[in-house]
């Protein structure tokens, strides 16, 4: 599950109900026999620092991106201390090879320049042999053309990652960019076959449909 930064710490500010519940929704499961591997994203901290830095210094690309993934390893140590004694006792960086642990939970961070957190997820899907990740961000579904700008804007409820490369993220990574889907972890997601949900992480009725296997509201990329 890819956990965007901003689910976790939106610009507003912490958001301790939903965190409260979130908590509670991924212990039910738990409870259950699931376990889950949590990869933290930088959200609007990373920007923040981002657009800052660029702003009073002359920085690299690999430099924003590193700036980048280390708000991304502070995100992640909030949810590891949020689930206690139910995750593993350290912020994983390296997706491979698999953590071995008999805690139902892992917290996961960035771990190279060039991608987001997207791209981690996808190989932590791939080294724990999972056929489906779930991509929790603040949109609902993904649109053909930016809603905000383009009031025609018409939602995709599912499509095939050819298609979604070709029209909806492209080909090209910039640090700090905000797409659905990072597009690094949309070009590794389609040579695996991966499916992809993605929907709004604090809508907490569509992540229990989702993580119950249920339809739910949001996008599929398959």
């Amino acid at each position: 599950m890819s956990v965007g930064g901003s689910i976790i710490i939106p610009p507003s500010g912490f958001d301790v109900e939903f965190l409260k519940q979130f908590k509670q929704l991924i212990l039910d499961h738990v409870a259950r026999g699931r376990y889950f591997v949590l990869i933290v994203g930088g959200g609007a901290t990373c920007r923040q620092y981002q657009q800052a830095l660029s702003t009073v210094a002359a920085v690299s690309q690999i430099d924003l991106d590193w700036l980048g993934i280390q708000t991304t390893i502070f995100n992640a140590h909030f949810v590891r201390l949020m689930f206690g004694d139910q995750a593993y006792g350290e912020v994983v960086i390296k997706p491979q090879p698999p953590v071995t642990t008999n805690k139902p939970i892992i917290v996961a961070a960035g771990w190279q320049p060039g991608c987001s957190t997207d791209k981690d997820a996808v190989l932590h899907a791939e080294a724990h042999d999972a056929g489906e990740l779930f991509n929790l961000s603040n949109i609902d579904y993904v649109y053909d053309k930016d809603p905000q700008a383009h009031p025609d804007a018409k939602r995709v409820e599912k499509t095939d990652w050819a298609t979604f490369r070709r029209e909806i993220v492209g080909e090209d990574w910039v640090p700090g960019k905000n797409t659905p889907f990072d597009p690094m972890a949309s070009q590794l997601a389609e040579r695996l076959k991966l499916k992809v949900g993605i929907l709004r992480g604090t809508n907490l009725e569509a992540v229990r449909l989702a993580l119950s296997g249920q339809p739910f509201p949001g996008t599929v990329v398959e």
